[in-house]
């Protein structure tokens, strides 16, 4: 048999429990099956018992025993009853609790041992807080730590005024309060977590604190100017090259960001940082050079930012970065550039180049470097491209001053593209400064470049001074004149085989069709295509049975170009009366040639003719030599072939040439290197009375000589002619342009079409020449004057 039992619960047991602890315990009877009590049983009920009376009046119920023979099949019942009365606290629990909490608090804020222990405090909040007694308790700590946080402010005033200890004393008040409102927090965490949190307008403890500490700082104006005044102080000392304490300011600084209070040092420090370098950069600008001020800059502005990285607030740094440029960069932009710019592009300075556009870039300051560059090259380039004495050699100082250009740009500037078109812009201006020479200069010196193959080069380095020879053609305004000076040297190239390489002439070719066109390079290409066709013709005219026929006759050999008039520059007429043998050629070649173009007409061009001859100055295998000649030379030394000595009257009269070509060849075969001839009595220039005889002393190691050099050269005459065609030429394309207007306008006032054909032509012209133009076609009577209006020009069908 079970035993059942009874539990009987009493106010006494209730309140002899720690407070906090729930005043109900969950009961459990059993009966002797083990089942619960039914709680719907009230108190007033009474249980059906058996003999011996058991009731539910507190007593200790007996155990019984069923006996034998007794019946089971009823189960008998206990019901206990509860008492709902609530448990009430003691009247002083309030007040008994918050004594010993006030004295916990006040042995922080005195920093003295708190006696008791730290779960005890934290239980004592919590009993508060689950009594509903939160709002009391956080009010009366909040008034506690406000006096404790006034009078440790007050005690800042009256501090010496040594600013690193006034700062180290504040320093240290505040770690005091944020330990002590650290360990406050950590006793009234329950508070914090339940109150606090619950309550929408109620801070936590820790903002609490901080609240009281501002409010405190700020009704005290003295410590806070002083706090202040004493940071500005230090950073001063810094500035100024000396060693100050950044953690001091570095925790001051927090603790007023803290406090919601940086704005008033932020203010004053950014003030003070714009009077220090307004002052400052004025005085460095007058002591240091530019590169020594932009190396001082760039420290500063280094410093700055590792004071940012150290103490100050991240958002300082752009108001502070800002102050500094504009007081050490912007304020100066122009100073630095006009003091400095252009003695660093002198000197090639990359790396102080570099400084002064990334310094200058910080405060838009890319207009003052533009501006100082783009004069910088006009007036570099204008006295390389007016410097007379240069000669040939201004384009490779231009080609030189566009490499540095081109380098300067890419390593110090950043290859900007501002900087980029001033330099296109300048050098326009600069290479057009001196009209048509610069234009006549680059074809001279192109074609230099294709005689010589680059000698001394590699064929990819003569290719890229070739590129680099067509970015200052892109420059040039008349590149009409480029075109007449590059087709004459052309010429002479192919006809007297000086090109170094077919090749590297179809190529430059190519790209000046790439530049201007196919119209630009038309008669250029003609050229080629009349190379090739007269190879063929002298193929097919030495199988020609005309040729065989002379064999018989002379024993030389004949090689003719047969040009067509237009590609080719226009050669005035040469007189010259040719060998026997060499116009038994030309016979020979007019007949086989006519015979199968008919209708067309050959004019031999002597100036361009050069020869091969066989001299022997001794008998021995060393006097044999092989001399390659202009047809000129060749018809002065043939000459001696019959005489040993001749006066300048006699080979004036055998060969029939022009005076001054006559004087020019005998003084390239007397009076230069290679002295195939010998002149009396002796001088540089040819006279009329001089004589000639043939220099049988003549030596040299080399078997074939050249002599005929001087058909490369180009005299003053040949230039001014040239010169005048293109000239002529502008005549042309004006009077077609001016006429090709008023025709489409039929009538036009004179501003308007100047200002019409200047947007047509593409080679410079000045409006006096387009008068000059306009009057000559009104004398011709292509265009009349208004007779109301002079001003005003019509069109003549």
């Amino acid at each position: 048999m079970q035993r059942a039992s009874r539990a009987q619960v009493t106010d006494k047991d209730k309140w002899n429990k720690p407070v906090g602890e729930p005043a109900k315990k969950r009961l459990r009877t059993l009966t002797n099956e083990q089942e619960p009590l039914n709680s719907s049983v009230s108190s007033s009920e009474k249980m059906e018992t058996d003999k011996d009376g058991i009731s539910a009046s507190g007593r200790n119920l007996p155990s019984t025993r069923p006996q034998i023979g007794e019946n089971r099949a009823h189960p008998k019942k206990m019901i206990i009853s509860l008492k709902k009365e609530k448990p009430k606290l003691p009247e002083t629990f309030e007040e008994d609790t918050w004594k010993k909490l006030k004295m916990s608090v006040h042995a922080v804020h005195r920093e003295q041992p708190v006696e008791q222990s730290f779960e005890e405090l934290y239980k004592a909040v919590e009993d508060l807080c689950i009594h509903k007694l939160g709002p009391n308790l956080y009010s009366r700590l909040q008034n506690d730590c406000e006096e404790h946080i006034k009078s440790e402010i007050e005690s800042l005033v009256g501090q010496p005024d040594d600013a690193t200890i006034f700062l180290e004393t504040v320093e240290a008040c505040w770690q005091k309060h944020c330990n002590q409102m650290s360990l406050i927090r950590s006793i009234f965490l329950y508070l914090d977590r339940t109150y606090v949190i619950q309550s929408s307008n109620v801070c936590s403890l820790w903002a609490m604190g901080l609240q009281s500490f501002r409010k405190h700082l700020n009704s005290a104006p003295e410590v806070q100017n002083k706090i202040v005044s004493g940071m500005l102080s230090l950073i001063l000392q810094e500035r100024s090259g000396d060693m100050v304490n950044r953690s001091l300011l570095r925790n001051l600084l927090r603790m007023l960001a803290q406090l919601q209070l940086y704005s008033s040092f932020e203010t004053a420090f950014l003030a003070d940082t714009e009077s220090f370098y307004r002052q400052e950069g004025s005085d460095k600008l007058q002591d240091l050079d530019i590169p020594n001020y932009l190396l001082f800059v760039e420290r500063r502005i280094e410093e700055e930012h590792d004071r940012i990285g150290h103490y100050l607030d991240i958002q300082t740094k752009k108001p502070l970065i800002s102050k500094l440029d504009a007081q050490l960069l912007e304020a100066h932009a122009q100073t630095i550039v006009d003091k400095g710019f252009e003695i660093l592009m002198t000197q090639h300075r990359i790396k102080d180049l570099q400084r002064l556009y990334n310094l200058l870039l910080r405060v838009n300051g890319l207009s003052n470097i533009r501006q100082a560059f783009s004069a910088y090259i006009k007036k570099t380039g204008v006295e390389i491209v007016m410097n007379d004495e240069r000669g040939l050699e201004m384009v490779q100082d231009l080609l030189d001053f566009k490499a540095r250009l081109d380098e300067l740009l890419e390593q110090a500037f950043a290859s900007n593209d501002e900087l980029s078109h001033a330099l296109k812009d300048a050098f326009e201006t600069l290479i057009n400064a001196r009209q048509n020479k610069p234009a006549e200069l680059i074809a001279k010196f192109v074609d230099q470049q294709l005689r010589s193959g680059g000698k001394g080069i590699s064929e990819q380095e003569s290719e890229l001074i070739l590129e680099r020879v067509l970015i200052l053609f892109r420059y040039l305004q008349g590149k009409d004149v480029f075109e007449a000076f590059f087709k004459k040297d052309l010429a002479k190239r192919l006809l007297l085989n000086k090109s170094a390489s077919i090749d590297a002439e179809k190529a430059i070719i190519s790209k000046l069709k790439q530049e201007c066109g196919s119209s630009f390079t038309n008669k250029l290409e003609g050229m080629f295509k009349d190379m090739e066709l007269s190879k063929d013709i002298m193929t097919a005219y030495s199988n020609s049975s005309v040729r065989k026929d002379l064999s018989d006759k002379v024993t030389s050999e004949l090689s003719v170009h047969v040009l067509t008039t237009g590609y080719w520059p226009a050669y005035p007429p040469a007189p010259l009366n040719l060998p026997k043998e060499i116009l038994d050629h030309q016979e020979a070649f007019e007949k086989f040639y006519l015979s199968k173009h008919q209708g067309r007409r050959l004019t031999w061009q002597n100036s361009l003719a050069h020869c091969s001859l066989k001299a022997t100055f001794r008998p021995n295998a060393a006097g044999r030599k092989e001399l390659l000649v202009s047809l000129y030379q060749a018809a002065v030394l043939l000459l001696f072939n019959g005489s040993d000595e001749l006066s300048f009257s006699e080979i004036a009269g055998a060969v029939g040439m022009d005076d001054k070509e006559l004087r020019v060849t005998l003084q390239s075969l007397a009076c230069a290197k290679i002295k195939i001839l010998n002149k009396s009595p002796k001088g540089r220039d040819v006279e009329d009375g001089d004589s000639f005889t043939f220099n049988s002393k003549f030596e040299s190691k080399q078997l074939r000589i050249k002599v005929n050099s001087i058909q490369l050269k180009e005299t003053q005459e040949e230039n001014d002619k040239t010169t005048e065609s293109v000239f002529q030429d502008r005549q042309y394309q004006v009077d077609a342009a001016i006429v090709r207007v008023m025709k489409a306008r039929k009538s036009l006032s004179h501003t308007l079409l100047i200002s019409e054909l200047f947007k047509i032509l593409k080679f410079p012209v000045t409006p006096p020449d387009l008068k000059k133009r306009i009057e000559s076609l009104i004398e011709r009577e292509y265009l009349e004057r208004d007779r109301d209006s002079p001003s005003v020009y019509k069109y003549l069908a």
